[in-house]
């Protein structure tokens, strides 16, 4: 898969959800998986589908009867990339600005610090 810059809108993020969960699957697959979720018709999901393949995001495998699709880019390093955008964009790139936010505003659990710590604590030693 290709590193990816995942400038993708919030509902093409929901179809990459369901291919990144399982592929390859054929446009009737994903239509199924999104609409158990969302009330959007057949139409949209497919338009959206299209969207991702323009875009470079999906793959299609037009060799079977019926198109198969599956993801060109990997979730985790679009997952960064939507990160670090929402970072720079609302917290002008500052990490310490976006923790700081939540652990003031947030109810975080016991579970969630001792989690946060030891992240914290692995990336100092390193």
């Amino acid at each position: 898969m290709k590193k990816a810059d995942c400038k993708i809108s919030d509902a093409e993020w929901i179809v990459m959800k369901v291919l990144w969960e399982e592929a390859p699957l054929t446009s009737t697959k994903i239509v199924e998986a999104v609409s158990s979720n969302k009330n959007w018709s057949p139409k949209t999901i497919h338009s959206l589908t299209s969207r991702l393949v323009k875009k470079g995001f999906l793959g299609v495998n037009k060799e079977k009867p019926l198109y198969e699709y599956y993801p060109l880019v990997d979730k985790r390093d679009c997952i960064l990339d939507e990160t670090r955008s929402f970072i720079q964009k609302v917290y002008d790139g500052s990490i310490h600005l976006m923790l700081a936010n939540f652990i003031k505003e947030e109810k975080i659990s016991e579970k969630e610090i001792e989690e946060l710590e030891r992240l914290l604590n692995k990336k100092n030693n390193k």
